[in-house]
This record gives C-alpha cells, structure tokens and sequence, in this order.
C-alpha cells in the first residue's frame, strides 16, 4: 500500500477515465468502484463516486466531483518510455477522442489532464557532460510537440 495516493477529480467520468488509463500501461488495473449513496448531491444515487485504479504500480483514486475544479497543466503525469514506439504510442492513444497536443512532449486527454510524454534518452541526453551538446537536444525537444528522439540525437551529436 502506497502512503501518498493522488486522487483526480472528475465531471462524472472517473471510471471511464481509469479503465481507459489502465488499458495503455502494464502493471495497470481497475481496483475497486464506490457506488454513491442515495444522498450524495453530487453523484446520483448508484452512480459511481470513486474508482480506485493502478496505474504502472502507481495506486490513484478517481473521484466524480462535479464541474467545480477542472484539471490545470499546474498538475501533469510524466510517463518514462522506453523507445519512440512507445512515445508513439501513447501519444496517439492519449490525443485520440478529444485529447490536445502541446510544446515538449506534453499533451492533454480528452478529460483534461495532462500528461508528459518523455522516451528515457531525453534526460540523458540533458543532463550530459557536455552542456553544448544538452543544449543543442534542449532547443531540439523546445520546437517539438511529440518527442522525436531521432531529432533530438541528431541535434545533440551535431557539431
């Protein structure tokens, strides 16, 4: 059991969110649906009130709040992938339906959360020795929505 467990707010569509969530990663699955009471105001009675969900070993909660608190970028979910098929992936899966594209790998789902989509050579190649090199990878990654790793090692080995 995870001592911290983050718990995102939904307009009435968590489940539908944590069973497509759980369907894109291994080591994923839908743990446990709370139906509401017939007293809750925000959740009609029998609807459901919270999903609890893996995600990558990761523990959340989805709760159906309302339209009250919408998701901002202030709060976003990085996924480490380990090759381009794998940015490919998931970037089409979460743009797909509704989602949005954004700057540097970022992206929002069709629910509104946003996610970072980041193939595992990036910060390495960001975090080299050689600052002339990272820098070249950093304003590569700078002009790119989906991460192409290709163009950012080209840049990077560029002299």
């Amino acid at each position: 059991m995870s001592k911290i467990t983050p718990c995102l707010w939904f307009n009435g569509q968590a489940e539908e969110a944590a069973n497509f969530y759980t369907s894109l990663l291994p080591h994923s699955r839908v743990d446990k649906v709370m139906r509401s009471p017939a007293d809750n105001p925000s959740t009609p009675a029998g609807g459901v009130l919270t999903v609890e969900f893996t995600l990558a070993g990761q523990p959340f909660i989805g709760l159906n709040g309302g339209p009250q608190f919408p998701f901002t970028e202030a709060v976003s979910f990085s996924i480490d992938c380990e090759d381009q098929a794998e940015v490919d992936r998931l970037w089409d899966a979460l743009t797909q339906g509704g989602g949005s594209p954004s700057q540097c790998g970022w992206l929002k789902d069709r629910f509104g959360l946003s996610w970072q989509i980041v193939p595992r050579a990036l910060p390495k190649m960001l975090s080299d020795p050689d600052r002339e090199a990272a820098g070249r990878a950093m304003q590569a990654m700078m002009r790119m929505g989906k991460i192409d790793i290709a163009g950012i090692e080209r840049a990077f080995k560029a002299r």
